[in-house]
């Protein structure tokens, strides 16, 4: 109702209990209908890959499994979905989707951005204003992460921290949680993977302590723990050469000093050297410590509880690259309400990631007992035909032992 106190998705069987804290700003769980009337994609290109309404080569249900897939390799994707204009202030913020790569995904995205409600869908594309970017992103082996960025007055900021997402061929379903007080989950699979604070782990704000401008090290400071004893003194045998002239070496016989040159003897390592002296080392009665320079408060830093907040959030869209197509999104949440969010989570993922999982084993079983069927007959094949070419080969013979006899005889 207009109150928002129930939200009711009767295609995905799910049911949403009355709640006047809880709320859905966005639920969808993909039919055809969505794809033609809830998703506009975007105008301003005129390549853009292709969504298709799809539940992919394996799933757990296969209506329930349905949602967005990329369809054309080395495209640029933009689509988007509306929903009544909203701001987090004073509450919690959970954005949640399930991604399939079943293409066993190269290089490209699998995130969702956030956008305003005063987003042209028809026109949004990768410049376009967002609030909040989340979700997986794979380029090769180097890069295998889950986005997490904020806009902050007008700027992208990317998270510190190095999330790692799921690089598999199964759906996976990805959560982030913003919390008033500024704190921040993610989940994956239900499944915290990472949290903390928006202020430390982004660069949001100026530093709280910045170096001392005015403070400078004392020249007498000293750094050095030890010091070479000034007691030790070299031994007077010491300094011998690291090589000798090898004392067992003879000139040969042959040698001829106008023809070949004075002899000398090879060199040899001298087993008396003992390598360059240093006196020994005793601590330093002068030692003050590593010099820390001393911190102020940064006069440029202000504190901003409000950092975690969006005064308008009014559009959900994909606007991603990718090399080789194939990926799957569905399942998209956006509430206030972590619990939900868990309990929507388990009653879509939740109840088709086993079955799933089955029926791609029992897929990839049936194509091993086809390869498998495919090199009996190869083999079988090459048996024959090595058959037919020995009994060709002795009727060669025979013939030829034929045609000798009757030359002979003729």
């Amino acid at each position: 109702d207009d109150s928002g106190a129930c939200v009711k998705e009767t295609r995905g069987q799910l049911a949403l209990a009355e709640n006047d804290l809880s709320y859905a700003f966005f639920f969808n769980e993909f039919d055809w209908l969505d794809l033609v009337t809830r998703w506009v994609e975007s105008k301003h290109k005129s390549d853009y890959g292709k969504f298709v309404h799809t539940a992919g080569k394996f799933y757990g249900d296969v209506e329930r499994n349905k949602g967005l897939q990329t369809s054309q390799d080395a495209r640029f994707y933009s689509a988007s979905s509306r929903f009544e204009s909203v701001s987090n202030k004073d509450q919690a913020l959970v954005i949640q989707f399930t991604v399939k790569h079943e293409q066993n995904i190269d290089c490209g995205g699998g995130y969702i951005k956030l956008f305003p409600a005063d987003l042209n869908q028809e026109e949004m594309h990768g410049d376009s204003t967002y609030n909040i970017m989340f979700g997986p992103d794979i380029c090769g082996p180097g890069t295998k992460k889950v986005h997490v960025i904020f806009n902050y007055k007008g700027k992208n900021h990317l998270i510190n921290k190095d999330i790692r997402c799921k690089d598999d061929e199964y759906t996976h379903l990805y959560t982030l949680i913003v919390n008033p007080g500024n704190t921040y989950e993610v989940k994956i699979d239900n499944k915290k993977v990472e949290s903390g604070s928006l202020e430390e782990d982004w660069d949001f704000l100026p530093p709280k302590k910045i170096k001392d401008p005015d403070a400078e090290k004392p020249d007498d400071w000293d750094e050095k723990e030890t010091i070479d004893d000034p007691e030790d003194k070299k031994p007077d045998d010491w300094d011998v050469a690291e090589n000798i002239p090898d004392p067992d070496a003879k000139k040969p016989d042959d040698w001829d000093d106008e023809m070949d040159g004075e002899w000398e003897p090879p060199m040899v390592t001298n087993p008396d050297y003992k390598g360059e002296w240093k006196p020994k080392q005793i601590d330093n009665p002068a030692y003050k410590g590593k010099w820390v320079h001393p911190e102020i408060d940064n006069p440029e830093y202000t504190a901003d509880p409000e950092i975690y907040q969006y005064a308008s959030m009014g559009v959900i869209g994909l606007d991603l690259w990718q090399v080789k197509s194939g990926t799957i999104f569905d399942n998209f949440l956006i509430t206030n309400d972590p619990k939900l969010a868990e309990e929507v989570g388990n009653e879509t993922w939740g109840a088709t990631k086993d079955p799933e999982k089955k029926m791609k084993d029992s897929l990839e079983e049936e194509e091993r007992k086809k390869r498998d069927a495919e090199e009996v007959n190869i083999k079988e094949e090459d048996e024959d035909k090595e058959e037919r070419d020995e009994e060709e080969d002795y009727e060669e013979e025979e013939e030829g032992e034929t045609d000798s006899k009757l030359k002979d005889e003729l």
